[in-house]
């Protein structure tokens, strides 16, 4: 029952934001009593941090699970890109937003989480593809790894990027060409640009 109520969270969370959606609405959802949520989660603060973790774990797995397919390291970041806005509904209720104002603290330990994975994985792609040919030889792995994660966070600022004249879709797809044409050699290019042009309706 635990894990039905936070999946069916994580759900509406993503969907709504965190907080917009009550306990009430949540058991709605589930069909169930708001007494029955309680038994489980002392209040909606609780509920909410272990939503985030849920959500942190699913997408971390989710992650690894691709790169231990050492795919093309362009490819690699496209798919990545693919699982992260299947699981994450498009971001299109701001929830980072929503997260940030109303559990700052939750945000901030969730946000340290994600940059250690998200580091480790950026780090490791632009390696592969250096040794590959399709990075170039004089970046600086650590430094685009972590300028990466930062960017990517500021594109949910819906501040920079209001959601009514710029989708997460569209903004992914945008700073994914505009970080590889930074990094790729001219044999990287060649496969980004074979890569765009065949996947770009599915991107």
């Amino acid at each position: 029952m635990k894990q039905d109520i936070l999946k069916t969270a994580v759900d509406l969370f993503l969907t709504y934001g965190f907080k917009s959606v009550t306990m009430d609405d949540i058991a709605n959802a589930q069909g169930i009593s708001k007494k029955t949520i309680y038994q489980y989660f002392e209040n909606k603060t609780v509920l909410v941090e272990e939503s985030v973790m849920l959500l942190f774990q699913i997408i971390s797995t989710g992650i690894e699970e691709i790169r231990t397919q050492e795919k093309n390291p362009i490819e690699e970041i496209y798919e990545i890109k693919q699982f992260l806005m299947k699981n994450l509904k498009d971001e299109k209720s701001s929830p980072q937003y929503q997260l940030e104002k109303y559990y700052p603290k939750i945000f901030h330990n969730i946000k340290e989480k994600q940059m250690c994975v998200m580091e480790d994985c950026v780090w490791c792609n632009i390696e592969r593809g250096k040794k590959m040919g399709l990075f170039r030889e004089d970046l600086n792995s650590d430094f685009i790894s972590k300028i990466y994660f930062n960017c990517m966070m500021a594109l949910k600022d819906k501040s920079l990027f209001p959601l009514e004249h710029f989708s997460m879709r569209m903004l992914m797809n945008n700073y994914l060409e505009y970080h590889l044409r930074g990094i790729c050699t001219s044999k990287g290019l060649e496969h980004l640009n074979n890569y765009l042009q065949i996947n770009q309706n599915n991107n």
